[in-house]
């Protein structure tokens, strides 16, 4: 009895499918950053199969016509923030070639993506060996000009390939997608993992109840998506900071409660969870400097808060 090879384009199709499957479950639906280590668990059909290459930044495995993946390594020193590339005022962020030809492989298997309109996982990094995967991803053109190509999370990449004119309106909500699709998630994983997710007042474990919380909002010129201006907070601790009942000294990172926080009496939740903790140093600050809050965003907050109530 004959059975049926699968071709490469249903291989192909399965595979990535399988892959971005098991991401999802491995990261808990995207809450979680994975590390280069774990990344070697995935299987493919009974084998051991990468999705990401340890030592080049384009993945493109020999069973495959175009690329599955693309890697950006983190620099905790990068420009004050954990990446390099740019959303565009359209929603579109840029991937460099690999090097300056064009005929190199990676750059051909970037482009055979391109024209398959292939899904790529981007593995975009958010510490030393630990990454953020952001999928799918398409690349909806090439600037050989500017030796990189063009990308675009499913949802903007679908707007933006549309023969339709885009107005002005539909410019800012790709660009709004873009950000929530790429740059919160590598912000909130950026900082898990420097605080080893746990809330910096309480010291709360579980990551379902934190978030990464902006000490300058995104929505600021100062804002930057970077975790220099993260700090990783529980739920009630969030609202406290961003309601400026909760500011953090600049200069020794102490926590203070509002006064008239400091005065009431309500139960054990506000004991507890706030007027317990006034006075107090934060509980975990990141232990590389480089990524500890940046004294000049901490004092503009500290500055509001001093002025709040």
């Amino acid at each position: 009895m004959e059975v049926d090879l699968p071709t490469q384009e249903e291989f192909d199709r399965e595979l990535r499918l399988a892959a971005m499957g098991w991401l999802t479950r491995r990261t808990q639906d995207g809450l979680e950053a994975i590390t280069s280590d774990e990344l070697l668990d995935f299987s493919f059909g009974g084998e051991r199969f990468r999705l990401m290459d340890a030592q080049r930044g384009i993945r493109k495995p020999r069973q495959l016509a175009s690329a599955l993946s693309i890697r950006t390594v983190y620099r905790a020193d990068e420009s004050r923030r954990p990446y390099a590339d740019e959303i565009g005022t359209d929603g579109t962020i840029t991937y460099k070639w690999r090097g300056d030809d064009p005929d190199h492989a990676e750059n051909r298997a970037l482009r055979e993506a391109m024209e398959r309109r292939q899904p790529l996982i981007w593995f975009f990094g958010v510490g030393v060996a630990a990454y953020k995967p952001i999928f799918p991803i398409y690349i909806l053109r090439e600037e050989p000009e500017k030796h990189q190509f063009i990308l675009a999370p499913e949802s903007v990449a679908d707007i933006l390939s549309s023969d339709t004119p885009i107005d002005d309106n539909l410019k800012r909500y790709a660009k709004t997608e873009s950000k929530r699709r790429l740059h919160q998630p590598v912000f909130r994983a950026t900082v898990m993992r420097a605080y080893e997710t746990r809330c910096a007042v309480c010291s709360l474990r579980h990551g379902e109840l934190l978030d990464a919380a902006h000490i300058i909002p995104d929505a600021e010129e100062a804002g930057i998506a970077s975790v220099r201006n993260g700090l990783a907070l529980c739920k009630i601790h969030h609202a406290a900071f961003d309601k400026k009942i909760l500011g953090i000294r600049p200069d020794n990172y102490v926590v203070e409660i509002r006064q008239d926080l400091l005065d009431e009496i309500d139960g054990p939740m506000l004991r507890h969870g706030l007027q317990d903790h006034h006075g107090r140093r934060l509980m975990v600050v990141p232990r590389a400097r480089a990524e500890r809050p940046d004294h000049d965003l901490l004092e503009i907050s500290y500055r509001k808060f001093r002025t709040a109530g």
